[in-house]
């Protein structure tokens, strides 16, 4: 069983991946240990609500602006293949998930291979070899793990191993009446645990080393969302739960049952505490499963070893050949952009697509001819950032590109910025690179706080001191950069008024070119 792509893992990023190489009529299987696709989610997140948002009714009529507020679809020119069909819910249950991919799959016509446990991969002159549970082998010319953060993240903590874990424990929170409870970790599936007990546990502690981070200030979504913060009130109005900032440095069974809790205070002088409690819950998030892979093909592990080591390329930096799709990829924008997440992955999803066309397929990077005047530039620029989903999801990661070379100009979609800066779409002599961004302090501003002075709506003379999310148009020539202009931000993130945005990204693409 040999294949060009061997894809394993048929949950989102897996599956996008398999529709995009299945168009273009590629060789490619998917495996997948699960009994259907995204297995994942029939057990997490373990209280069944998802925290990605899900706005079906948005005022817009263009599928593209539609996607913005759609964080569930994934990426298809099918318009019954929206999850926004499935659930009117702004955070829909996860079953629904389920149900989506399943139809996703079918539709698309991807060839998984489904109960099929990969238990070893190694690699030779041919390729990857991939040996199941049940002794077969794959062979693939490429290998995409997509099999996201699969195994629980451990902390090594004295006595955790006698804990309850997030992925187990018993969520009936009726199980938990008048008890102490602990909960180690400050994440969504922490204060996600913490808040279904609050109406039978008797107190809750949430812990962690560092402090807690609010979404809504760092816009990063994989911080405490919302959805999951009700707890907070009830630490801070008094009702007899609290949130920890220390390391737990031992968890100790006690005799009559129980637990005895050491905690290092992060910021205080008490310094250690020991504390008491009936159950104690390990919230402390996931990490991608490397041990599969034979030594001699094992990708090198960053971030606490949690994550595999990628180039621009979503490649593995020691494994030629090895790529990674998914909420793996977020290794390359950790806890800044949203390729943790189905609404910025699926972008990187693609983008990988076209970096193995290039490489593997002769097809280069999709580009459409326009004149090489500022004026065509600048319109063509103001026209995607109103409406790409994929520079607003992927702030920062993502950038549409202008090529000017003589008296030719080519525009790109969706170019990882990265992968631009290592060369990816080959030299030019001025290039325009537009992103949507956020200012360089935006999580130092509290956006509630209405005596923190900010830059005004529609102020271009002083864009590039705002704070909010707003384009960014930076010009390259022969690949150093020259020269960057930013696009006043505005309420409605309306980047088109004449005077206020068009004019000036035209009056700026003319200096550059003038420039030469």
């Amino acid at each position: 069983m040999a294949h060009d792509y061997l894809i394993i893992g048929a949950g989102p990023a897996g599956l996008q991946l398999a529709a995009l190489l299945e168009r273009d009529g590629r060789d490619c299987a998917v495996l997948e240990r699960g009994s259907g696709p995204g297995e994942f989610f029939t057990r997490y997140p373990r209280h069944r609500t998802l925290i990605s948002i899900n706005k079906v009714h948005t005022g817009h009529s263009d599928p593209e602006r539609r996607l913005r507020v759609d964080w569930n679809s994934l990426l298809s020119d099918d318009p019954e293949l929206l999850f926004t069909r499935y659930s009117p819910r702004y955070f829909p249950h996860a079953d629904d998930m389920v149900r989506y991919l399943a139809d996703f799959a079918a539709a698309t016509g991807v060839r998984a291979h489904y109960g099929v446990d990969v238990t070893r991969i190694s690699r030779d002159d041919d390729g990857f070899a991939v040996v199941d549970d049940g002794g077969r082998t794959w062979r693939a010319s490429r290998l995409v793990m997509a099999t996201g953060v699969s195994r629980l993240h451990v902390p090594p903590i004295p006595g955790i191993e006698h804990v309850e874990r997030y992925d187990a424990f018993d969520t009936d929170p009726e199980s938990f009446t008048d008890q102490r409870v602990l909960v180690i970790g400050k994440g969504n599936s922490g204060f996600e645990t913490a808040d279904s007990l609050v109406e039978h546990a008797a107190v809750i502690h949430v812990a962690g080393p560092h402090s807690v981070k609010l979404a809504w200030r760092t816009h990063y979504v994989g911080h405490l969302r919302a959805v999951n913060n009700n707890f907070l009130d009830t630490y801070q109005l008094k009702s007899e739960n609290a949130v920890l900032d220390g390391a737990v440095e031992l968890i100790e069974p006690r005799p009559g049952g129980g637990f005895r809790v050491v905690l290092r205070y992060a910021r205080s002088a008490e310094g250690l505490r020991e504390l008491e409690y009936d159950r104690v819950i390990a919230c402390t998030g996931f990490r991608f499963d490397a041990s599969v892979f034979d030594e001699g093909c094992r990708p090198a592990l960053v971030i606490d070893d949690r994550f595999p080591e990628q180039t621009s390329a979503f490649e593995s930096t020691t494994v030629p050949g090895l790529h990674f799709a998914g909420t793996l990829t977020q290794q390359r924008d950790f806890k800044k952009s949203t390729s943790g997440f189905i609404h910025g992955f699926r972008y990187g999803v693609r983008a990988l697509h076209r970096i193995l066309s290039a490489r593997h397929h002769d097809t280069p990077w999709p580009s459409t001819g326009l004149p090489p005047s500022p004026e065509a530039i600048g319109e063509a620029i103001v026209a995607r950032v109103n409406r790409s989903s994929a520079l607003w999801q992927q702030f920062a990661v993502m950038g549409d590109v202008v090529t000017v070379d003589g008296g030719t100009a080519r525009y790109q979609e969706e170019v990882p910025v990265a992968y631009l800066a290592d060369g990816g779409l080959g030299s030019a002599e001025h290039r325009f690179v537009a992103t949507l961004e956020y200012g360089p302090d935006h999580d130092a501003v509290d956006p509630f706080d209405a005596s923190v002075p900010r830059v005004a709506e529609n102020d271009a003379e002083n864009a590039h001191e705002a704070s909010y999310l707003h384009p960014v148009v930076r010009h390259y020539r022969d690949g150093a950069l020259t020269a960057t202009h930013h696009l006043a931000e505005n309420l409605e993130n309306r980047w088109d008024l004449p005077e206020v945005h068009q004019r000036p990204l035209a009056m700026f693409v003319k200096e550059c070119l003038a420039g030469a």
